[in-house]
């Protein structure tokens, strides 16, 4: 077999330009610091954000106090992803001869225009025009709701927080809560004026209480799992050794799904594979309580290729790239990868807070989305080059994460790239490259940091014109607008210690 990059199979091999565009970020998407103006004046976007994130992330603490060896099950799991993804195409192959062996087809796909061919022929083939879908980013990401459509196939969203957002003609706004800018009175709204549309519609009299709108998407859903003959879905781990797909969910609806249609399609990026069961078993610990703060998800769905007596007759595995055997080529960005969509960075981090996930544009919101989409996308379009800003680098996202991705580790590198490309000769014309003022003040910077006399005669005089120096200065706006700087003491360190450490 031909090898390329890291020894990822040929199949796999494209240039980024052949990416399929994520839908969220496809022009004319906003950079984030455009959306997020409109996001944080919002009261009750904020309102229902603070709550939800607030209350999710307290929960989470709770859950993960009551393990004595946390630090050494993350640990663990870092060491198992990176592993992994250090022989990838070993354990793809073998994930591959798992998978036919047991009855499924397994099919690659180097990008979402190659996904979405293959997902929508073996959709024609089944001569069906409609199929139910269990929650999936990964077909978000490459569009497939919108590639399905075009082609007269209508998905059926039927994940509770998903099948909010589609009946609202919305966006995602959250990894693990899709609808989580979205409080009850609005979803009520929305399953009364939309569910006629979309099929059964809700009840007379609906209210906004839970248990109301669980029974009104229960009963809503339930005609379409009995009569789809084809289910699509994601998988959050693929175990190479057996060629068992894993899902984990709180409401079921996933598990009719994968068992009810006779036809089965799994879309999966190829970076959820794990070597062996073993290797599951500590990821199976940590997703639940990092994600839905439970000891373990109320429905694990795992299922392997196909059985004569129970199951889809019919198993297709999709392994997804589309950008990710390039982020794997950078030693620091390659650790978003480890990412298993738990979601806490994203409950801890205070922009996100504040700005919601719509603002990142993209399918993957917040921290996680901040270091992911650009490395799968590239930073070519505006809207990817403004994500590694779209952070404090408070390292509150590092602390939470399950598999210890060192995101504002990334989120420099990534920013480092976004300088450079905008630094070169070809580079679009996107506003963020850096001015010649700002050029020169951060090399002279560099060259006063890199000279102590220098430095110290720079506080000394510092010290000596406080009085006298503004509070804004000029040229820094951009920064000082949403920040006071700090007020400079009457006596530097470095002169306090010559006085008292003589």
């Amino acid at each position: 077999m031909t090898r390329t990059f890291l020894g990822m199979p040929a199949r796999l091999a494209r240039s980024p330009r052949s990416r399929g565009a994520d839908p969220g970020a496809a022009p004319p998407a906003p950079t984030f610091p455009e959306a997020e103006r409109d996001a944080v004046r919002d009261p009750v976007l904020r309102a229902n954000l603070r709550h939800a994130t607030h209350t999710i992330r307290d929960k989470r603490a709770r859950a993960v106090a009551e393990l004595d060896d946390w630090d050494r099950l993350r640990e663990a799991g870092k060491r198992i992803k990176d592993q992994t993804l250090r022989h990838l195409d070993h354990h793809l192959e073998r994930l591959e001869a798992a998978v036919t062996a047991a009855g499924g087809t397994v099919h690659w796909a180097a990008d979402a225009t190659e996904a979405n061919r293959i997902v929508t022929d073996l959709v024609k083939a089944t001569g069906e025009t409609e199929v139910v879908k269990v929650k999936s980013m990964a077909t978000q990401e490459i569009g497939l709701n919108e590639a399905l459509a075009a082609e007269g196939v209508t998905a059926y969203e039927t994940d509770l927080a998903e099948l909010i957002v589609q009946l609202g003609d919305d966006r995602p706004s959250h990894i693990l809560v899709p609808a989580i800018h979205r409080n009850r009175a609005e979803i009520r709204e929305i399953f009364a004026e939309r569910m006629g549309q979309w099929g059964r519609p809700a009840p007379d009299g609906l209210t906004d209480t839970p248990a109301e709108l669980a029974e009104a998407a229960r009963l809503h859903l339930r005609e379409k799992f009995l009569r789809a003959k084809v289910g699509i879905s994601g998988a959050n781990f693929m175990v190479a050794e057996t060629g068992t797909l894993v899902v984990v969910e709180s409401e079921g609806n996933g598990r009719m799904c994968l068992t009810l249609p006779e036809t089965l399609i799994s879309v999966v990026g190829i970076e959820k594979t794990v070597p062996t069961w073993r290797d599951l078993e500590v990821f199976l610990q940590t997703l639940p309580r990092s994600s839905t703060a439970e000891r373990m998800n109320p429905y694990t769905s795992m299922w392997t290729g196909t059985t004569d007596a129970d199951g889809p007759r019919a198993f297709h595995l999709v392994l997804l790239d589309n950008g990710r055997t390039d982020a794997l080529a950078d030693p620091t960005g390659r650790q978003a990868l480890r990412c298993i969509r738990c979601s806490a960075c994203l409950n801890v981090c205070p922009v996100y807070e504040r700005a919601g996930g719509h603002a990142y544009g993209s399918v993957y919101p917040g921290p996680i989305g901040a270091i992911l989409g650009p490395q799968l996308r590239g930073v070519h379009s505006a809207l990817d080059a403004s994500l590694p800003f779209a952070s404090t680098l408070c390292g509150a996202c590092y602390e939470v994460c399950p598999v210890a991705i060192d995101i504002p580790e990334v989120l420099l590198r990534l920013r480092e790239r976004v300088v450079d490309t905008a630094a070169g000769a070809d580079a679009p014309d996107k506003g963020i490259t850096a001015s010649r003022t700002e050029r020169i003040a951060l090399a002279a910077a560099g060259w006063v940091l890199n000279h102590p006399g220098a430095l110290a005669a720079g506080q000394r005089l510092a010290l000596r014109t406080r009085r006298f120096q503004p509070r804004r200065p000029p040229g820094a706006g951009a920064w000082t607008g949403a920040r006071d700087l700090p007020e400079l003491p009457a006596e530097s360190f470095r002169d306090w210690w010559k006085r008292n450490h003589r």
